[in-house]
């Protein structure tokens, strides 16, 4: 869901409507760290069996809608909001896996900052975050999903620590 949400926050940032659908998992504090703009964001945690047309209603009007579709998708679902997204200009994240997706990105090796032998507080995350398109051969990044600061960034150098009070 973090990775999600940091691909949600840019055009978000910039100005653009958003929606989350179908998923309850949600944390709006996080959603907002990771640059969201809450106001600006519709959240639909359990469309039921109408997610389809949820989502198609979301994406005539919105230029961002986040989806964890169920299980199984129709391919006539995933041609009908290909469709729509083709005709509105819209983007679609989906949260989990999407039939014919144009890319697939993934969390590998992930990596937690700040906790000792177990004691300690979590302060940053490092990961690699895997972007596959079709058949070309995977791309790979190492990022700070946040640093200690909350930015995402690349990982090029040591994070800023918070002290830990005792």
């Amino acid at each position: 869901m973090s990775l999600a949400l940091a691909l949600m926050a840019g055009p978000s940032a910039d100005g653009a409507w958003c929606a989350v659908v179908g998923t309850a998992e949600l944390g709006l504090e996080a959603a907002a760290a990771a640059g969201v703009e809450l106001r600006r964001t519709i959240l639909v945690p359990d469309p039921g069996e109408a997610w389809l047309e949820v989502t198609a209603a979301l994406i005539d009007v919105l230029g961002v809608v986040l989806l964890r579709a169920p299980a199984h998708v129709a391919a006539k679902d995933v041609s009908r909001i290909s469709a729509r997204l083709r005709q509105r200009g819209g983007i679609l994240i989906a949260h989990g896996d999407w039939p014919r997706s144009e890319a697939q990105v993934a969390l590998r090796d992930v990596e937690w900052v700040g906790v000792g032998r177990g004691h300690g507080h979590l302060q940053a995350r490092q990961a690699t975050v895997e972007v596959q398109r079709g058949t070309a051969p995977p791309r790979r990044a190492r990022l700070w999903l946040p640093d200690a600061t909350q930015v995402i960034r690349r990982v090029d150098t040591a994070p800023v620590l918070l002290r830990s009070v005792s």
